[in-house]
């Protein structure tokens, strides 16, 4: 049987969810609590290569060729085993046809900024910014980035993906209270977009850059762009799929 099995995660100690020669990675680590859950080690296939300490409140991984319980155990079963920081939510039986990576139609990251002078000890999942953001520029600012364009201005430099068309449904920016949030959701990203996304709005927000975000955009040169804002106030917080896999 193949399950796919929705996961919530701190990625603060791991090196992204491939498995990696330098570090532990929650693919990893999931594998090993579906092999004391199943009795066998299973393929573990994730609906995205997340970073270095970034987080996940919805992501969803398949595991495959296992032997069949009911769907509703395996949360339980795989929570029991798991490490604190990585949660199974929920599970369904799903088809040797399905991909969690090239079935999601969408995906939804939200970014998390703390805009105070004090910084919060409590909150070590955010961006400090201690100068004041102005939110209403900032989402004026991030219209720019919606719909279909190349995003090559944003990708990691030393990114090998060659087609860097992406198409941006939405980018929201809003306020609650010293947080400042940032939401965005495309057909897929390019390595490290919305980190470098988040990292041009905030510096053209401090009026540090003198291009426009529709100039970067079509230069398609990384280096107009603003620095890739640090992985730990980054989440997936949300996947889009034409089946009802909860």
């Amino acid at each position: 049987m193949n399950y796919a099995v929705f996961l919530s995660f701190d990625g603060t100690a791991y090196c992204g969810w491939q498995v990696q020669k330098n570090g532990i990675s929650i693919q990893q680590t999931v594998q090993d609590a579906a092999e004391k859950v199943f009795g066998l080690r299973p393929d573990v296939t994730g609906c995205s290569r997340t970073d270095s300490g970034v987080h996940a409140r919805e992501y969803l991984c398949v595991i495959k060729g296992v032997p069949e319980i009911p769907a509703e155990a395996i949360p339980l079963a795989l929570g029991s085993v798991l490490p604190p920081d990585i949660a199974a939510t929920s599970a369904a039986p799903v088809p040797d046809s399905f991909h969690p990576r090239y079935d999601c139609r969408a995906k939804e990251y939200e970014y998390v900024i703390w805009n105070s002078k004090i910084k919060n000890v409590f909150d070590s999942r955010a961006w400090h910014c201690p100068k004041p953001l102005d939110e209403t520029k900032m989402a004026s600012l991030a219209r720019a980035f919606t719909g279909k364009h190349d995003f090559s201005s944003y990708m990691a430099a030393h990114g090998k993906i060659k087609d860097t068309v992406r198409e941006i449904k939405y980018f929201n920016v809003t306020r609650r209270g010293e947080y400042v949030i940032l939401n965005v959701a495309a057909d897929g990203f390019l390595y490290n977009m919305v980190r470098i996304m988040v990292g041009t709005l905030v510096h053209a927000a401090y009026g540090r850059t003198g291009l426009s975000i529709e100039r970067i955009t079509e230069a398609r040169d990384r280096s107009l762009a603003g620095p890739t804002a640090p992985a730990k106030g980054l989440f997936l917080n949300r996947l889009f799929y034409d089946e009802e896999l909860k």
